[in-house]
């Protein structure tokens, strides 16, 4: 049965969804362009984001057991900029640090049970 009170829900979770696409626009991918030494310079961003909600009613219709949530996420990291000058593009993009960090220290791990699998398995 659908009451008002699902309505109200079902209304405010597709309002926050509604916002999860006013907020993933070209704007949040591509800032503001700025100059520099006569060059054009656009940052760009990856832009990820979501919505979600839930809702509930009480056992049998009873007044005493409704709910609701719902919830927003974004996450937005840079890649790099565009730079135009004398008419030409030219993509620069960006390193992050902590990501190559963390990808060495996975490696370092692996490389490191990898070489103690080995010396185990010479010393039988």
């Amino acid at each position: 049965m659908i009451t008002d009170t699902t309505l109200e829900q079902g209304t405010a979770i597709f309002d926050s969804i509604r916002g999860t696409k006013d907020v993933l626009t070209v704007r949040s991918v591509f800032g503001e362009p700025y100059v520099v030494d006569g060059a054009t310079v656009i940052p760009a961003a990856a832009v990820a984001g979501g919505a979600g909600g839930g809702g509930g009613e009480g056992p049998n219709g009873r007044e005493t057991g409704s709910g609701f949530g719902t919830g927003f996420g974004m996450r937005a990291r840079p890649t790099g900029v565009y730079v135009v000058r004398a008419g030409t593009v030219e993509w620069k993009p960006s390193v992050d640090v902590n990501r190559l960090v963390r990808g060495c220290q996975v490696l370092a791990g692996i490389v490191a049970v990898c070489l103690t699998l080995v010396a185990l398995r010479r010393a039988r």
